[in-house]
């Protein structure tokens, strides 16, 4: 049995919303993935007079699709679509059968405007928490646009082919044989990419807000909804909504919820942001901040909003190294998740740059996976916690090494090594490798700043007690100020104080203006 009860019992509320009728083929062989698939595809149409299958012969074996009744909509999973692919199955079964998708009609149209042939394949590890996105976006565009089709595949099941195509991260997506994208993207960027972005001059034309929000992760969010509560003009710009949380897998520390998903939180406040009356434009990175009459933000894009008060939640992201080679083989090799691309690195060694707790964590995980793990730590010390150290030094392939300076992330056209310092013989050591994780913190979205806001010296915007920065009217919170701690429910919390602190701006810049204007 493939499925187990407890997901049997999910699936079957699921397939009680079918439309129509579905036809899966599927292409199987002697091996036990193609035997397991089978075996699936038995237990899916055993569970819905809706669903039937039939073999076939696929491009890839094995695979199966999923048709209407004398049509190829062109979905086709190569791989067991469970563990966080579950929800891509059950979306593609419910889509082809005829169930509406729950996204804006404009998003509809425009994807059935979409002129041409394009066949997506998208390599996808069954532990990432990114991919999903992916594959249901692409699932989407193939079911609402017949000139689309999409393949997921499992780079479990087919090592040969995702050697073959040097795809050392997930998820990977190639359009029409040819690389297309690497890493988590939204329906939205997806569409962007294929069609272009919102018009500049659109956006330019907007009546100025009463609170412009840039950034939409939980801070963003927050301070958004804390603003339309207030019944004023609000507005939020940000580069991809969610923020940092859309990479995060696991949150265990967010109160009243023992544990949700990154995506999931996001997908969350998302839902709970369109609630209210918010101008979102989302696909949209902030190149620069003038004060003037009003407060203006210009676009990378050319765009220029303006705003009587702004709150920049912009966040941070992973730090890089500096050293020669990061740059040059990010995503071949060089990988920041080890959740999602662990799994590429089966049974091969990888090293881990950091001994915090990310770093160590990373670590732990990926000894599960991997051959073996060298984890380097700058500082004499683990930084980490000490019951992750426990289980690290329990763990028998397992290296630490202490006092070494990263100098180079080394090979041909993937990595096959790395060379560091020790800092205290100065002497130089290469370890021949396949991976390289990079785990050494965050560091501030906030370089569009210079000369514009004080920030600290690592780059974090300074507030008040009310989120203001030494621009009047401009406010700031979350990951990117200098807040002590970089948590979720912290920058929710800022959120909310900077978009009260806006908002009690506003009330005495307006009430200063009336008293000058007499």
């Amino acid at each position: 049995m493939v499925l187990d009860k407890e997901i049997k019992a999910q699936l079957d509320q699921y397939l009680q919303l079918m439309e129509g009728e579905i036809l899966l083929k599927v292409s199987v062989g002697e091996d036990k993935v193609s035997q397991d698939m089978l075996e699936l595809v038995n237990e899916l149409a055993s569970m819905s007079s809706k669903i039937s299958f039939e073999k076939a012969n696929l491009e890839r074996t094995p695979s199966f699709s999923v048709n209407r009744i004398g049509e190829d909509t062109g979905v086709t999973f190569a791989g067991i679509p469970l563990g966080h692919e579950f929800t891509s199955l059950v979306l593609a079964l419910l889509q082809v059968s005829g169930r509406p998708p729950k996204v804006e009609q404009s998003v509809i149209d425009q994807i059935k405007s979409i002129e041409g042939n394009y066949h997506f394949e998208s390599y996808i590890s069954l532990s990432c928490h990114n991919c999903p996105d992916v594959v249901q976006a692409l699932n989407l565009m193939s079911v609402v646009n017949p000139g689309i089709s999409h393949t997921m595949i499992d780079g479990g099941a087919f090592k040969e082919e995702v050697e073959a195509k040097d795809v050392m991260a997930v998820p990977t997506v190639f359009l029409n044989g040819e690389p297309f994208s690497s890493g988590r993207k939204t329906l939205e960027e997806i569409l962007a990419e294929i069609s272009g972005g919102a018009d500049a001059s659109e956006l330019s034309e907007k009546d100025p807000f009463d609170v412009l929000v840039v950034g939409g992760g939980p801070a963003g969010a927050s301070a958004a909804i804390y603003a339309a509560r207030k019944g004023i003009r609000t507005g939020i710009v940000a580069e991809r909504f969610g923020g940092q949380i859309m990479d995060t897998l696991s949150i265990e520390n967010f109160i009243s919820q023992k544990y949700t998903e990154g995506p999931k939180l996001a997908a969350s406040l998302e839902e709970h942001v369109k609630e209210y009356d918010i101008d979102v434009m989302n696909l949209q990175r902030a190149k620069r901040l003038e004060k003037k009459d009003y407060v203006e933000i210009e676009l990378e894009n050319g765009a220029l909003l303006k705003s009587k008060s702004v709150i920049i939640s912009t966040g941070a992201r992973w730090r890089n190294v500096g050293v020669p080679g990061e740059q040059e083989f990010k995503n071949k090799g060089v990988a920041y998740c080890p959740h999602c691309d662990g799994p590429l690195f089966e049974g091969r060694d990888v090293a881990v740059i950091g001994g915090g707790n990310s770093g160590i964590e990373a670590a732990i995980d990926l000894a599960g996976i991997v051959n073996h793990v060298t984890v380097l730590e700058f500082m004499p010390e683990l930084k980490a916690d000490e019951v992750l150290q426990d289980r690290l030094y329990s763990l028998p392939n397992v290296t630490v090494v202490k006092n070494a300076q990263t100098k180079e992330i080394t090979g041909d056209d993937k990595v096959n090594g790395i060379t560091y310092i020790d800092r205290e013989t100065k002497e130089e050591h290469h370890v021949k490798l396949a991976g390289v994780f990079v785990q050494i913190g965050l560091v501030p979205n906030t370089e569009w700043l210079d000369g514009v806001i004080e920030r600290n010296r690592f780059g974090e915007i300074v507030v008040d007690s009310h989120g203001a920065t030494d621009v009047p009217g401009v406010f700031a919170a979350g990951d990117c100020t200098n807040s002590a701690y970089k948590q979720i429910i912290i920058s929710m919390g800022s959120g909310a104080t900077a978009s009260l602190g806006a908002f009690d701006y506003l009330i005495r810049h307006t009430t200063e203006e009336t008293v000058a204007a007499k």
